[in-house]
């Protein structure tokens, strides 16, 4: 690798050198012709208006004088010229040097899955300095999309790991004798499927969505059928665990072009994740109101709250902010993660604020009013 960055700098030496070289000896190539061609008849024509007679020694000597002076000057020129340029070329590599070469090493180490290699502070220039920020912010960058990879694999490791578990153990006791297929075990390992079933949907549908793939059937739609429909659809579940879900009547009548079915199911994980948050006999609101441009659909609830580390991670995927959270594990944990990914395909916005634990949590859906 040393002697890597030794090559590397003298390249980068010799052609600064070479390229100055080029420049110079091409300058005194024609500063020479011209001085040859053009110099000689105005030198001559300038001593014959002098005085000079036509064809005198004394004239000859004279141009011989200004050729021999002006080859000289040219030649004296050049050489202290390659002299200045090989100076600048030793100065300019030294500077260089050290920069490009951290920067190198560096993009090695990145290379080899070192995604918290940062290039230091080079101070060599408004240039330098700007890839080395620019190298900075794709590692970290880097870094940000492995940890995900990581956290994601973990955690969909985990939410594999417990109905995997449940149906090795109930095939276990029926090989064994110890449990019957009976219609408890029916319902148990039909649950433990459809959480597999669901899991796979579920990140299916988030890839679609993230990876641009997600196909929409856009139509201009009136805001009270779509809170409407979202409230029909939810209510049983809603009024099983004594939660009031209220639309309200305050919502006027505003026109979305959005995809209903899609919308729809983003209103229902949002509606979904609002009742497993919030206790018996709590109260979600759903709302609406726009500015010509845009609608805003606004889900409230008086439930558990969130702190604002857990708001900077609520629509990641398999994100569940902390055990009391986690004790409802009915559901993937990634269905704010989907609906994220629905609403920015439909150019839209969704945000989650809280004012603290215990103190309820809104979230917010922005889409557009026009095509």
């Amino acid at each position: 690798m040393i002697a890597a960055k030794h090559r590397s700098s003298r390249g980068l030496a010799a052609r600064l050198l070479v390229g100055q070289t080029i420049v110079l000896v091409a300058g005194a190539l024609t500063v020479g012709i011209v001085a040859a061609i053009v110099g000689p008849p105005l030198f001559h024509q300038h001593l014959i208006e002098a005085g000079h007679v036509q064809d005198s020694p004394e004239l000859a000597h004279i141009e011989i004088a200004y050729r021999d002076a002006s080859l000289i000057s040219v030649g004296v020129g050049v050489v202290i010229s390659l002299m200045a340029a090989g100076a600048v070329t030793w100065v300019l590599t030294r500077r260089l040097r050290g920069p490009l070469d951290q920067v190198t090493s560096a993009a090695r180490e990145l290379a080899r899955g070192h995604y918290a290699t940062r290039v230091p502070d080079v101070a060599s220039g408004t240039e330098l300095e700007t890839l080395a920020a620019a190298f900075n912010t794709m590692a970290a960058r880097l870094e940000g999309i492995e940890d995900t990879r990581r956290r994601m694999l973990s955690d969909l490791a985990h939410e594999l790991r417990t109905p995997i578990a449940a149906l090795a153990a109930y095939h276990e006791g029926l090989h064994d004798g110890v449990v019957e297929l009976g219609s408890e075990s029916r319902i148990a390992l039909a649950g433990q499927t459809d959480r597999l079933a669901r899991l796979a949907d579920d990140i299916d549908d988030v890839s679609t969505a993230e990876e641009g793939r997600l196909e929409l059937q856009l139509q201009r739609h009136l805001v009270p059928d779509l809170l409407s429909a979202a409230h029909d659809e939810q209510q049983e579940r809603y009024a099983a665990k004594a939660v009031d879900l209220i639309v309200d009547p305050a919502a006027a009548a505003l026109p979305v072009w959005v995809d209903r079915n899609r919308i729809g199911q983003v209103l229902t994980n949002v509606l979904t994740n609002a009742l497993r948050h919030t206790a018996r006999g709590g109260t979600v609101t759903l709302s609406a109101q726009g500015d010509g441009e845009n609608v805003a659909i606004t889900v409230s609830d008086d439930g558990e709250g969130m702190t604002s580390a857990q708001l900077a991670h609520i629509f990641e995927r398999f994100y569940r902010g902390d055990s009391a959270r986690s004790r409802d594990r009915s559901g993937t944990g990634i269905g704010l993660t989907i609906s994220k990914a629905i609403v920015d395909a439909h150019g839209g916005f969704i945000t989650a604020t809280s004012p603290g634990l215990g103190l309820g949590t809104v979230v917010r859906i922005e889409l557009p009013a026009h095509r």
